[in-house]
This record gives structure tokens, C-alpha cells and sequence, in this order.
């Protein structure tokens, strides 16, 4: 499978993370310590160079207080995820 292919589906991802972590008034490194992650790892997955993992995820979710499908809406497998 082409690596490139989930690309645009990764970069809205993270913008919605992001974007909420940034509303919630986290800075990048104080919410990577509130989901216990490094804070390479969440840069690299804001900027969608990242393909995180299931447990990773619900930690996001977690930290940012809502459900793991808030940040998954509007992000489809088909189309570039438009």
C-alpha cells in the first residue's frame, strides 16, 4: 500500500487536534505531558507525518476531553478524505 495514500486524511487530523488543542490553551509540550506522549510525536502528528495508533489516539481524545469520533468527523477513506 502507497504510504503517501492516507496523507490528506492524516493532515486534517491533526489540524483538528491542533485546532482544539490550541482552544483549550495547551501549549504543545503541556498537552503532550497531559496525554503522555513525547512532544515530537504530537508535532509530528499535528503536521500529519504521523500514523497514530488506536491506544495513542483515545489518550488525545482524552486529554482534549472529547470522543475519539469528534476528531475523526468529517475524515474519509475515500477521496483524499474529502
Amino acid at each position: 500500500m502507497d504510504d503517501q495514500k492516507f496523507t490528506p486524511q492524516l493532515q486534517k487530523l491533526g489540524s483538528k487536534i491542533r485546532e482544539l488543542r490550541s482552544a483549550r490553551g495547551f501549549s504543545q509540550e503541556s498537552f503532550a505531558d497531559a496525554c503522555g506522549l513525547d512532544r515530537t510525536y504530537v508535532g509530528g502528528v499535528e503536521r500529519g507525518e504521523r500514523n497514530l495508533g488506536f491506544k495513542n489516539l483515545l489518550r488525545i481524545s482524552e486529554a482534549l476531553n472529547v470522543e475519539p469520533s469528534e476528531l475523526l468527523a468529517n475524515i474519509s477513506a475515500k477521496n483524499g478524505g474529502k
